[in-house]
């Protein structure tokens, strides 16, 4: 499918993001309240015999940290991307959908009644309540007759998500673990540690490439539905694999840094007016785009107001919401 949006060969727009990613980390690991050179991050690098307080606060503290924030970034803008093409909805996001707000009941569900259960424990959690908020805003949404537009899904996943939150704030002042809560969803990467990123990078890197090697079928099913069975796809069998992808890169991002709304309903636009609409190219822009936006915004967070930092997640909303409303002047219409 050859797009007007690839004037400039799409290598070289990729190229082009991966330097921008790149540029992105150095500036997050040197930035920060205490003072770091690029010097101390080549060693850190590069060295592994070098132990300077400096060299020591990249590995251990800014370094998991980042790349967190990296991983959290390409699971929302590629979960993003694949849910705008499979409902054909502009407007589709994990947290508007109700994605985080049932990963965040399941977590304090987890925390009540399994309060030694570890980090994959938790993890797990987060993927059966994704699963379930996203399961009742489609359900809630396709009750009536009709096309599911845009903004009847959008009303579903704020009811739902509303719904989601109170009963997890219920749960929380009952076993009166809010304060548990509220560290694992406060929208931030303080404290995240080499142990984490080992149990989460795995199951985000592989649902990335296997959504990567879907891209195909997920370009086609971002037609119609008619289309895709005119060409021979198996709709089910495609939407339950993409549905689990979304589930996996949702509930392990919000395992890792909590609730972040909007950044999987910017990346995919801005990428699209980028690359075009074929999602063979969207999806690995996609990563290195939210990826990007993940450390700035981290960086933001930490410096804007240094020592103390500036929850993440209200930076991100603070860019998405007015995005969000763009989006919805527009009609509801993709922006490509």
């Amino acid at each position: 499918m050859r797009d007007k949006k690839r004037s400039v060969p799409f290598f070289y727009k990729l190229l082009g993001s991966v330097l921008v990613l790149v540029v992105s980390f150095a500036i997050s690991m040197v930035l920060g309240a205490k003072e770091i050179t690029l010097y101390d991050l080549w060693l850190a690098l590069t060295s592994p015999g070098a132990s300077s307080e400096n060299v020591l606060i990249l590995r251990e503290i800014r370094m998991p940290r980042e790349l967190a924030a990296m991983l959290v970034g390409a699971a929302f803008a590629v979960s993003g991307s694949i849910m705008q093409g499979v409902t054909r909805n502009p407007l589709a996001d994990p947290g508007l959908l109700g994605l985080t707000s049932g990963a965040n009941m399941a977590l304090a569900v987890a925390f009540a009644f399994l309060p030694g259960v570890g980090y994959f424990g938790i993890m797990l959690a987060c993927f059966i309540g994704s699963a379930l908020g996203a399961g009742l805003v489609l359900g809630l949404g396709s009750m009536r007759q009709g096309k599911l537009s845009p903004i009847r899904i959008v009303l579903a996943g704020a009811a739902i998500s509303a719904f989601l939150y109170a009963i997890a704030d219920g749960i929380s002042l009952v076993f009166k673990i809010s304060k548990d809560v509220s560290m694992w969803t406060a929208g931030g990467l303080i404290g995240t540690t080499w142990g984490q990123l080992q149990v989460i990078t795995p199951v985000i890197v592989i649902a990335i490439v296997v959504a990567i090697m879907y891209s195909n079928h997920l370009t086609i099913l971002s037609l119609s539905d008619e289309i895709a069975m005119g060409l021979g796809q198996k709709l089910v069998r495609v939407k339950f694999i993409l549905f689990t992808l979304v589930v996996l890169l949702t509930g392990a991002a919000v395992a890792l840094v909590g609730n972040i709304a909007f950044l999987g309903l910017m990346i995919p636009h801005i990428v699209r007016m980028i690359v075009g609409t074929d999602y063979r190219y969207i999806l690995p822009f996609s990563v290195f785009a939210g990826a990007s936006f993940m450390l700035l915004a981290d960086t933001l967070g930490r410096t804007i107001n240094a020592p103390y930092e500036t929850p993440m997640a209200a930076i991100v909303a603070m860019v998405g919401l007015p995005f969000f409303l763009f989006v919805v002047r527009k009609g509801g219409k993709a922006l490509s």
